[in-house]
């Protein structure tokens, strides 16, 4: 007898279950960990082909050791660079900065923007003094800056509610930020799936009901999020940008695309976004491949050697239809890239030497 599985979780969450003949028993969807069926054959990636730069993770070991081991882990899987994207500025990069800094060329240590008094008179003229003290203690970039919709909150200390990167008040501060060769990494919007109704249609659902803002009041959606990226790419031609998670636009890569061919002082990152990414490998392929000099390597998702190898799979084999559970929360299965040789030597080396170098 064909046995029926009934799945509820996200379902029943909003009321609705789906209906089904001869069920047996109920599995909640949270525990879901199917496994591949199919024989095929065995791709292995277990380092990146060519030495790498992470240009999206963040400062997670907070002790000599947990650095230590980090290292070690990134020299197993060619990882000859990690930029930390902090959010941090005053004593709490100065701390960062210091313990991060006897590694050496292991890491960068970028800062935050101070926005204390961002609705005050003079925020800017302050926010660039502590900008550039930061550059002299070391922070070689900014970032990761974010905004889903309500304004700037990343950076500490300070949250800053109703203004966007596109605010004329950080004008000065972007300006400068091109003056001392300090690329920006800048998180806007949230996958397509987070803005659409939490219902039976919502093929990312299971991730996106954690990360819902299809139910914020007085948010920007996600075209007027990409707008102010694009807004402040061109006020700012001579500060380089870097649109974290290919500007939150795995559902529709034109939309990057054209923001891409425009602008020359436009790069982009694949953090976190593998999964996303995955479900569509021809034309992710594609896209990489037209944009060869623009996109970058980046992880955002730890410091596990599995993290690693999962985004080395994805982007260098053309493995189909497996399964990394621990990384992701949508449940699908995952699809490989298998970019060229020349294009993974640019994402992982070439295109992040250029941002890096042009300091």
């Amino acid at each position: 007898m064909i046995r029926t599985v009934i799945f509820t979780c996200v379902l029943a969450l909003m009321g609705s279950t789906l209906m089904a003949q001869d069920v047996e028993e109920e599995i909640l969807l949270k525990n879901y960990r199917p496994v591949s069926i199919y024989k095929l054959p065995e791709y292995k990636a277990d380092k990146a082909k060519f030495t790498a730069i992470d240009m999206h993770s963040h400062n997670y070991p907070q002790t000599e050791e947990g650095i230590a081991e980090w290292v070690e882990t990134m020299k197993a899987n060619n990882i000859r660079k990690t930029i930390l994207l902090t959010y941090a500025t005053g004593a709490e990069y100065d701390s960062l900065h210091a313990l991060y800094s006897s590694y050496g060329d292991y890491f960068e240590v970028w800062c935050g923007i101070d926005y204390t008094g961002y609705e005050e008179p003079g925020f800017a003229e302050k926010a660039v003094k502590e900008l550039e003290r930061l550059h002299e203690v070391g922070a070689t970039g900014i970032g990761e800056l974010g905004d889903k919709g309500s304004g700037l909150f990343y950076s500490h200390p300070t949250k800053a509610f109703g203004m966007h990167i596109d605010d004329e008040r950080l004008d000065p501060v972007l300006k400068r930020a091109g003056e001392l060769n300090m690329p920006v990494n800048i998180h806007v919007a949230e996958p397509y799936w987070f803005y659409m109704d939490m219902d039976s249609t919502n093929d990312g659902m299971m991730n996106a009901l954690n990360w819902r803002l299809d139910n914020k009041e007085d948010i920007l959606g996600h075209g007027a999020m990409l707008k102010t990226l694009e807004n402040a790419v061109a006020k700012h031609p001579n500060t380089t940008f870097v649109a974290a998670h290919l500007g939150n636009s795995s559902y529709d890569l034109a939309i990057m695309d054209r923001m891409l061919e425009k602008y020359p002082n436009l790069y982009a990152d694949v953090s976190a976004r593998y999964a996303e990414l995955s479900q569509i490998p021809r034309h992710v392929q594609k896209f990489i491949t037209k944009h060869q000099d623009k996109i970058v390597y980046g992880t955002d998702m730890g410091t596990a050697e599995g993290m690693y190898n999962t985004t080395f799979r994805v982007l260098q084999t053309m493995d189909e239809h497996f399964y990394e559970h621990d990384s992701f929360g949508y449940h699908w299965s995952l699809n490989g890239f298998d970019l060229s040789d020349e294009v993974l030597r640019k994402v992982y080396q070439t295109n992040p030497e250029k941002i890096l170098n042009a300091k």
